[in-house]
């Protein structure tokens, strides 16, 4: 069975964002193995730059596994059809038994994340807050492996 990480900075503070990632969470157990890493937002830094690099040191801690397939969600990402999407899970895991999406902090990601990891993602070009982020990170993966399936979820 894949293994899926969410590696995020941040985390679910407000019921209904809960409610919903444990939603998916629950419909992809047949699916996955999934494991969501929240890592802590590091707001104490006046400097923006200083934010980017230690939550950026983190997110890459938190991905060393090497035999990994590593997607960063970016607004500038490649954007792909839910079709594409399911196509891309379905091909990743021929060659690797898990994949990380990362969804980096209010500010961003680092360069130094940007630079590792070259595989992104992108869900349009408007700016979501992080916590709608995960859910429709969620909610696509799920839809990707209905689609794998020959599920009904997608119409």
């Amino acid at each position: 069975m894949i293994t899926i990480n969410i590696i995020c900075v941040g985390n679910l503070k407000e019921k209904f964002w809960k409610d919903a990632s444990a939603e998916y969470e629950k419909r992809l157990s047949k699916f996955c193995k999934l494991k969501v890493i929240e890592l802590a937002e590091q707001n104490k830094f006046e400097d923006i730059s200083k934010t980017l690099i230690k939550e950026g040191q983190e997110i890459l801690k938190a991905v060393e596994e090497r035999t990994a397939k590593n997607f960063l969600l970016a607004i500038n990402g490649k954007e792909r059809t839910s079709e594409e999407f399911a196509q891309l899970i379905e091909n990743v895991t021929l060659t690797s038994s898990t994949i990380n999406f990362i969804i980096g902090g209010s500010y961003g990601t680092s360069q130094e994340v940007c630079d590792s990891i070259q595989n992104t993602i992108s869900f349009g070009k408007a700016t979501y807050p992080h916590n709608l982020a995960r859910i429709i990170l969620l909610e696509q993966i799920y839809r990707a492996f209905m689609l794998n399936s020959g599920g009904k979820y997608h119409k």
